[in-house]
Formats: C-alpha cells, sequence, structure tokens
C-alpha cells in the first residue's frame, strides 16, 4: 500500500490549462475563435499560446509568479492571454478598460505588474495610467495589441515608442517547441484580479490553479454546457475571467465568438450567423436585447436607458423611457425625439409613450439598473393625460 502514496505518475497539480492540450488533441480541426474575418482552430489556439508563452519567459524575461496585466476588450488576444501567461509561470491580471487612469496605475503599482498587453483602444488609458507612477519607480513594459479595424492607425512601434513590440510579432518570435510551465503545486497563483474600487480602495483576489480549475467545472457543469457549443463573448473578460469560460470553452471544444462592443444590433447578427448557443451577462446587459431599450441604446445621444411600465388611461399600462445622456452632448433631444427615433426601429406599440431624461440611473453597488425604482416613479407620475393636466412636463429631469 506504500507504493499507493502520490507521486509524478499518478498524481499531477489540477489546472485549466490542460483543457487547452487536450482541445488540440480532441478537437484540434475545429473552430476555437472566431473574430470579424479571423479563424483559428484548437490546433492554432494551442500553438499561437505555446509560442506566446515562450516569448513571454525567453524575449521579456517574466519570471514565475511575477504578474502580467492586460487591459484589452473581447479580442483574440485576451482570450489567448488565459492560457499562455500562465503557460509562463506568470500571475494574470486583467484590468476593466472603463476605469480611470488613476485607478489603473494604482493596481499596476500594487500589483508590481512586470508586462502589460495593451489593446490599441486602451493605450491613451494605459499611458496617462503609466505617468502617473512616482519618480524613480520601475515601470512594467508595454506590448501593443493591434486591430486593424481601430478607426486611428496603429502607434508606430520604433525606439521612441513606449512600447517594446506588437502582441503579434511576441507571438511570431515564439517557439512552438516550448515546453510550458505547469504549476510546482496546484496552489500556485494562477490569477490576481482586483474589485472596481466604488465604494473604497480596489482589493487584491488572488486564485490558485487548483480553484480556477474547480470552478471552470461546476460552472459548465452547473450550466449543462454540452460539447462544443457556440459561445458569444457578450462578458468581458476582464469581469471575473469571464466566469472561468475562457478554460471552460475549452474543456469542451467550444467556438468562442468575440465581440469587442456590446452593440444589440450586432449581437443579433452574430447569433443567426454563427449559430449562436450560449452567451453570458448581467440583468443590465441582457435587458439591452428586450428590443425598446436596444433600439434606445443605439441613440447616438444616449448613455443608459431603461424601460418600465407607467400606468396609462387607454393601455392600462405603456412603456415609460428612463434615459441618461452621455457627457458632452453639444444638442440635448428632446422627448418627441427620442420617440420618433424608436418610432423608425420598432413596431409602433413598442414606441415608449413618456420619456424622463435623469442625470443618473439608480444602480446597485455592482452596476445594475435598479427598475424597481423607476417603476415607483412612473406609478408617481400618474396617468400621461392626468399628469399633463396636472402640469407634470414629462421632458424635464427628475
Amino acid at each position: 500500500m506504500e507504493n499507493l502514496k502520490p507521486n509524478q505518475a499518478n498524481s499531477s497539480p489540477l489546472t485549466p490549462i490542460g483543457f487547452l492540450e487536450r482541445a488540440a488533441t480532441v478537437y484540434g480541426d475545429c473552430l476555437s475563435i472566431v473574430y470579424n474575418d479571423t479563424v483559428y482552430t484548437w490546433s492554432d489556439t494551442y500553438w499561437r499560446c505555446l509560442r506566446l508563452a515562450s516569448s513571454i519567459v525567453v524575449s521579456l524575461g517574466i519570471k514565475r509568479r511575477q504578474v502580467v496585466s492586460v487591459v484589452a476588450a473581447n479580442v483574440p488576444a485576451m482570450y489567448e492571454l488565459h492560457f499562455a501567461v500562465p503557460m509562463a509561470g506568470a500571475v494574470l491580471n486583467t484590468l476593466n478598460t472603463r476605469l480611470d487612469a488613476h485607478t489603473i496605475s494604482s493596481m499596476l503599482r500594487h500589483s508590481e505588474s512586470k508586462l502589460v498587453f495593451v489593446d490599441q483602444y486602451s493605450v491613451n488609458l494605459v499611458l496617462d495610467a503609466v505617468a502617473l507612477f512616482p519618480e524613480h519607480t520601475t515601470v512594467p513594459r508595454l506590448v501593443l495589441i493591434a486591430d486593424e479595424l481601430a478607426p486611428s492607425p496603429s502607434p508606430v512601434i520604433d525606439i521612441n515608442s513606449p512600447f517594446y513590440s506588437t502582441y503579434e510579432e511576441i507571438v511570431d518570435r515564439g517557439d512552438s517547441r516550448f515546453q510550458w510551465l505547469r504549476p510546482e503545486t496546484e496552489w500556485d497563483p494562477i490569477v490576481l484580479n482586483y474589485t472596481s474600487g466604488t465604494t473604497s480602495s480596489p482589493k487584491g483576489v488572488v486564485h490558485c490553479h487548483r480553484g480556477i480549475f474547480i470552478v471552470t467545472v461546476d460552472s459548465l457543469v452547473d450550466w449543462a454546457v454540452p460539447k462544443q457549443p457556440v459561445h458569444l463573448w457578450t462578458l468581458p473578460m476582464f469581469h471575473a475571467n469571464g466566469w472561468t469560460y475562457p478554460w471552460g470553452m475549452a474543456a469542451v471544444g467550444g467556438t468562442n465568438i468575440c465581440l469587442r462592443k456590446f452593440d444589440g444590433p450586432a449581437i443579433f447578427n452574430l447569433i443567426r450567423r454563427h449559430g449562436v448557443t450560449h452567451m453570458c451577462g448581467a440583468p443590465v446587459v441582457l435587458n439591452m436585447l428586450v428590443e425598446v431599450e436596444s433600439a434606445l441604446y443605439g441613440h447616438p445621444a444616449v448613455d443608459e436607458a431603461a424601460v418600465v411600465a407607467r400606468p396609462d388611461d387607454f393601455w392600462g399600462e405603456s412603456p415609460c423611457a428612463f434615459v441618461k445622456l452621455k457627457n458632452g452632448v453639444t444638442r440635448k433631444p428632446t422627448e418627441k425625439e427620442i420617440m420618433k427615433y424608436c418610432r423608425e426601429k420598432l413596431p409602433h406599440y413598442m414606441v415608449p409613450k413618456s420619456v424622463v431624461f435623469k442625470d443618473e440611473l439608480p444602480k446597485t453597488s455592482t452596476g445594475k439598473i435598479q427598475k424597481f425604482l423607476l417603476k415607483d416613479i412612473a406609478k408617481k407620475m400618474g396617468l400621461p393625460a392626468a399628469a399633463a393636466a396636472n402640469g407634470v412636463v414629462v421632458l424635464s429631469r427628475l
């Protein structure tokens, strides 16, 4: 019985990185990533991650347990880095692209990040964050994730550039024969995440390989995810590592449909085009797809919107839209203009019968719009005809 004790032959540390290795074997020729015209198979993704991990270790000199940060949207690089960084023995730190430069700077300093992969759309944010580092503080190296579809040209990488290299150059430079660095124990750290810092200073949370492995499997079982689903990335991967589904999709050989920006019409188009079977999203995100709110979010001046029922003397209830306008809007639309815009996008019975402009929509601490509060406001407004008779001007800010 002494020979049955754990050893290298019968026991290895649990890690979600093994899911990618298996996917390359079992689902090698199947689609792994789709982003606009970019398409990869699971074999492609495995070899790209190996080369990337190789460059992170050899070219960029990252050591075990050092932190590598990423500031990016749901693009292929963000997905690949969920594997490549741990394959290099490093700790992945994905940062919320919606944070300000001061918060990003604090997180980079606190984590002692050695390397930051920067989405082309977030270049100014990260450069501003790095500029806030105290004098004589070591600044992490920056690698640019270029995007051909970006409205402005990619920054030129030269001797005066703040960027060491581009992401694709790092991938091309790597060695596909690289032996990825398995965790020494399953308790080794794999990711470092931060709270948003809404109510206090951001707090760091470290997860180990074992923990992420177990949560990944639990998430697949709980959602009853079948083999080879088609997953649309509506949930930001920087948010709790996309609830572990970057690793989960590798475990079941799924197809990852990458989406840079949440957009209602684009989402419906991708669902039809690729036969999407799964997607994630907080209630406020999914609400943006209950058609009326999707139409409102399409208006160039609208920042946030929520639609609730309001008492109506003819219909019993009618849609009432609460709208927050974007900062810096030079010409603010009127209630009638918002309704006209919706009428061009929606069946007439779905068009809001009243529009209320607010400086802020009520939200929970996690950013979910509190519709029950808006429903109370709508009820107190009374019937549209009665409200007008009582001198209530609906388009005024409440």
